[in-house]
Order: structure tokens, then sequence, then C-alpha cells
């Protein structure tokens, strides 16, 4: 592999950024999915914002009069559509503003076709390919939509789009690749003992063999925060539904961070009372976040600033300074 390109270093890394900030392996990937042959990866221009804290994209580049949008997911996300639309409307804003375009001239402006794509590898038993659209998520629509945008979702599990997957062999050992995580932590009492093992095996048996020889080690480091947040998202859903609560109600988000906040320690008795004295649904979410992005109590009021007043600190013993 060579050229590597760069992509949004905000957030936390995967795989398949890390395979896919290869031009000349994006390039294929294009090459695959459009029935081109392009084989010069300078054609290729990444557009990929790079401090869009707040929105996510693996990768975006122009190409072939084409603005792509591509993204991995591991968990299933149906407001992607929304999330591309935000994303989509600052790319083109730097797009026309970097050509020195003038949204009040009489020319019309020519822009680049966006197309999005989303390489699902999750759990959820989802087509070979569908589409998600804008429109789904309205609460109320009349004939043909004004604004829609839609999302062409692939589904990149092994036995899936097998098509694709013979024009793409990288996006086809990476499948592999995920398939045997998953069963090695299956069969290994530690995580990080499963990801070496999947790594080995797949080096011995020729699955992403040079990229896992060179990569090693961030690929294992990756590889178990990516699983470790997969099921942290899967405990958050899980307890909002065992405590019969609709998503977005305070009481089912208080409970959710309270059983998150037990698998990370002995939970204070002054923040039980926090939490479960909140009544902001937006609050309890960001603290969500923050329990589900830390790995101890401490570490969580770290993130977020709390901290016993005098009346609070009586409920633990605690000496008030």
């Amino acid at each position: 592999m060579s050229d590597v390109l760069s992509v949004n270093r905000e957030h936390k890394d995967t795989v398949f950024r890390m395979i896919y900030r290869d031009r000349e392996e994006l390039l294929i990937l294009y090459n695959a999915l459009n029935g081109t042959d392009y084989e010069d990866p300078e054609q290729l221009t990444v557009t990929t914002l790079e401090n869009a804290i707040y929105l996510k994209n693996d990768v975006s580049f122009l190409l072939d009069s084409r603005m792509m949008l591509y993204e991995h997911q591991s968990t299933w996300n149906p407001n992607i559509p929304l999330r591309d639309l935000f994303y989509i409307a600052r790319l083109l804003e730097k797009y026309v503003n970097e050509r020195g375009n003038s949204l009040y001239s009489s020319a019309l402006i020519r822009l680049p076709e966006p197309r999005f794509v989303v390489f699902y590898n999750g759990l959820r038993n989802v087509e070979d390919d569908f589409s998600l659209k804008l429109s789904d998520s309205f609460k109320r629509t009349e004939g043909d939509p004004a604004l829609e945008l839609k999302v062409r979702v692939l589904n990149i599990n092994p036995g899936s789009n097998p098509e694709l997957m013979k024009k793409c062999r990288t996006l086809r050992e990476y499948s592999e690749f995920v398939a045997r995580v998953r069963k090695c932590v299956k069969e290994e009492a530690s995580l990080a003992d499963a990801v070496e093992r999947a790594v080995t095996e797949c080096i011995r048996e020729g699955i992403l063999e040079g990229f896992l020889r060179s990569q090693r080690s961030e690929v294992v480091a990756m590889s178990i925060l990516e699983y470790d947040r997969e099921e942290e998202l899967k405990k958050l859903r899980n307890a909002e539904y065992e405590n019969g609560r609709m998503e977005g109600k305070a009481e089912g988000k208080a409970e959710a961070l309270l059983l998150i906040l037990g698998l990370r320690g002995d939970v204070p008795a002054w923040l039980k009372a926090r939490i479960r004295g909140k009544t902001d649904p937006a609050l309890l979410e960001s603290w969500l976040m923050a329990a589900a992005d830390t790995k101890t109590i401490s570490g969580f009021l770290d993130k977020t600033g709390l901290k016993p007043n005098e009346k609070e600190s009586r409920m633990d013993g605690m000496p008030v300074l």
C-alpha cells in the first residue's frame, strides 16, 4: 500500500479508516462500486473535513465529477441520512468558497454530484443492498418530498454482496477479519487475547496479510476499542429497554447511565441521587456518552466535572472540605 491520504483524526480511528486512508485501495473500492476502471490515485481528491468535531465521516473525496461520502458502521444507525445532510452542506459550502463562486451570481454554479454509501457489518439482519432516505424521518410527507437524501447501504458481512466482494479483495478480507475477531471473542476469555489471535490467524491465512503485518499494534488497539465501543452501545440500548422506558425520557436514560457506571465500579450514593434527580434528557445523554468513553468512576467524574456538594458529601460519609 502507498500514498496514504489524511482522514478525520478528531475521532477515534477504525480499522476500516486505516485501510482506506490508502488512495490506491480507495480507488479500487470506487471502481468496484461503480464499474469504472480508473488507475491513477492522483485523480482522487480527498475532501474529508479535518476539524468536524461533531460531524463524523470516514472518508469523502472527489472523482469523476462526483463527491463521494463513504462510512463504515458496525452498529445500526437509521439517522445517517440526516447526518450526511449536515456533512454534505459543509462540504459543498467549502467547495464553493474555495473556487470563489458567489451564490448571488447570475451564472449557475456547477457542483459535483454527491453520493452516499454506508458499509455495514453489524449483527442486525439486513438486505445486501438497500437505501435509507431522509424522508423516512419526516413526521409528515405529501407526494414527492421537497428535500430528499438517499444513502446506499451495503451489507459487507461474509456471504453478502458476493459480486462486490469478488471485485474488491481488500473489502472481502476486511469482512473476513471482522468475522474472525468476533469468532475469537466468543472463544477467548480476554478481549485482547481474542484480537491478537484473530490477527495472527489472518496473517497466517493471507487475510489482509501485508496490512496486518505492517500495522499490527495499531490494528490490535483499534479492534479492541471498536469491539468494546460496540458492546457499550448494546448495553446502553438494553438498559433503556429493560427499564421499560422510551428512548429520550429522562428516567430511562438515568437508569441506563447508572447501569453503565455500575460496570465501572461502586457508584457513590451522592452520584446516584444526582443522576436520578435530573430531568433533562439531553444532559443525561451527554453523561451517557461520557460513561461509555471511560473505564472508571473517577474518569467519568473527570470528564463531566461532577463533584459532590456539602450536603451530598454526607451521603457517603465523606469529609467536607
